[in-house]
């Protein structure tokens, strides 16, 4: 659902809109994806790849130490990918969500490899990304605890 929703896979029936999106961007083109797979180059530098992300979804360069600073991580921006952690890489890979702003995240286990305090921060950003309008559709297992989440079930299992 979630890549389809990314515009990553074709929809086979049907066909998704965004209501009150842009027209003339598909909503791929609108949202971020955080699969759960974290998408990142290890020989690059934790500022390098908040860089890339920049250039590559068309923004400026400048402004990646503030997706740096709210991830916790601007102490490692000169750091190599390959040195990180777990937790530390998925949060770069999440930086992507606040480098350059869309209003839909689509994330996929957001929360893997965090500590509390990472979640926290996490949920933070998610909390002020909604109070600014945006939406989010997350396939987790864990209660987010985001208030007004509506709660989706595929199968046995419970995407919220």
């Amino acid at each position: 659902l979630l890549r389809q929703l990314a515009g990553l896979l074709d929809v086979t029936r049907g066909e998704i809109a965004l209501e009150g999106g842009d027209p003339e961007r598909t909503p791929g083109e609108q949202a971020h994806y955080a699969g759960h797979l974290d998408a990142l180059k290890p020989s690059m530098s934790v500022v390098e790849t908040v860089i890339f992300w920049r250039r590559f979804l068309g923004s400026i360069p400048q402004g990646a130490e503030t997706a740096l600073e709210a991830l916790g991580l601007l102490h490692l921006a000169d750091l190599p990918v390959a040195y990180l952690s777990a937790g530390q890489r998925r949060r770069l890979s999440l930086a992507r969500l606040i480098a350059v702003p869309r209003p839909i995240w689509l994330l996929d286990e957001p929360t893997v490899a965090l500590d509390a305090a990472s979640v926290a921060r996490l949920l933070g950003l998610m909390k002020g990304h909604l109070g600014q309008g945006g939406m989010i559709v997350a396939a987790t297992h864990l209660d987010l605890g985001l208030e007004g989440a509506k709660t989706l079930r595929l199968g046995a299992e419970v995407a919220a």
